[in-house]
């Protein structure tokens, strides 16, 4: 088999199965795995998946920047936001992760909804400066401009020193063997810290981020609340995911 018909096998196993474990396709080629390996490698440097020990999953498609993140899955994220602004309570206090499906949520709760919002996104912050009724804590550290948000030893060390009923996260990858995922590992270390506050966490994911991982993990399945995702319920990620114990909360 030609290197172009090895890629667009690969590729194809990606779309319709969720992954490639290498020796399985060594095997089903009559081809060693280090070759399988080497296309994986000429694939994920070309953003077309992500390495995993033994094979590789889909790449998440929200590691762009932020500017660009904005136009990605708008109508998804406004549904996800809706539900999960729900869950903010009267006179309750919630983490408010950075990035665009959580500055949605800042953007769908009430106008009367009296609550603190902690956020170490500047842009959050700001979102939220006409909001009658909630207070905004808003945690410093180095700005992490990728993502719009404080990360860094300083950032961390904030967000160890409050507290909340609710912590709404956002993650670039949501998938059953890979976990929750982002691209930048002290952007995922913050995440941990922020999650850490509060006696509930939530994971906020559009439908273009089921089932595909970035290359650090920020959380294990254990150690969150639930999902709320746009996802079909019966997509097979979603699925997975509630057959493990794992609270799925779908927009539809």
């Amino acid at each position: 088999m030609l290197a172009a018909e090895r890629r667009d096998h690969l590729l194809g196993l990606l779309a319709r199965e969720g992954k490639v474990v290498a020796k399985d396709v060594a095997a089903e080629l009559g081809i060693s795995e280090d070759s399988v390996r080497r296309d994986l490698r000429d694939l994920a440097a070309e953003g077309l998946c992500q390495r995993v020990y033994g094979g590789a999953l889909p790449v998440s498609p929200a590691v762009a920047d932020y500017a660009a993140r904005q136009a990605v899955a708008p109508s998804g994220k406004r549904k996800v936001a809706a539900v999960a602004a729900g869950l903010v309570r009267q006179g309750g206090a919630v983490i408010l992760d950075g990035g665009t499906t959580t500055l949605a949520v800042a953007q769908a709760l009430p106008p009367d909804l009296a609550c603190t919002v902690i956020t170490h996104s500047p842009t959050i912050a700001a979102a939220l400066l006409d909001h009658p009724a909630a207070e905004i804590f808003l945690l410093g550290g180095r700005v992490f401009k990728h993502s719009a948000v404080a990360c860094g030893a300083a950032a961390v060390e904030a967000a160890q020193n409050v507290s909340a009923d609710l912590c709404l996260l956002g993650v670039t990858g949501v998938h059953p063997e890979a976990g929750l995922t982002t691209g930048d590992a002290e952007e995922a270390a913050m995440k941990r810290a922020l999650a850490a506050r509060a006696a509930d966490t939530y994971i906020l994911a559009s439908s273009e981020k089921i089932g595909t991982a970035s290359r650090f993990r920020v959380l294990p399945w254990e150690e969150v609340s639930g999902l709320i995702t746009d996802a079909d319920p019966h997509d097979a990620v979603v699925e997975q995911l509630t057959a493990r114990g794992v609270e799925v909360l779908t927009t539809g």
